[in-house]
């Protein structure tokens, strides 16, 4: 027996029909667990505030003295502080 192609690829015609049935199947799963999904919904939201917090605020006040703030953001020269007269 001589083959032209390798015994573990798939062929066009097998990826086809798996991914049918991946979708088909994740979508029933979704539509029967849809109650499920939908009460987590506001703990995601309510969990995604602190991370996006954490996430987001990276380089704020870091150690090169340089602030990282997004595009638009404005920054204010730096002035040094006045010496006082004693």
């Amino acid at each position: 027996m001589n083959d032209n192609h390798s015994p573990s690829a798939w062929s066009s015609y097998s990826r086809s029909v798996f991914i049918a049935f991946t979708v088909i199947a994740l979508a029933l799963i979704a539509y029967e667990h849809r109650v499920h999904v939908l009460g987590i919904l506001p703990w995601l939201l309510i969990l995604a505030c602190p991370l996006m917090h954490l996430f987001m605020h990276h380089g704020h006040g870091g150690h090169s003295g340089h602030h990282h703030w997004g595009h638009g953001a404005r920054m204010m020269p730096h002035k040094p502080k006045e010496k006082e007269d004693v």
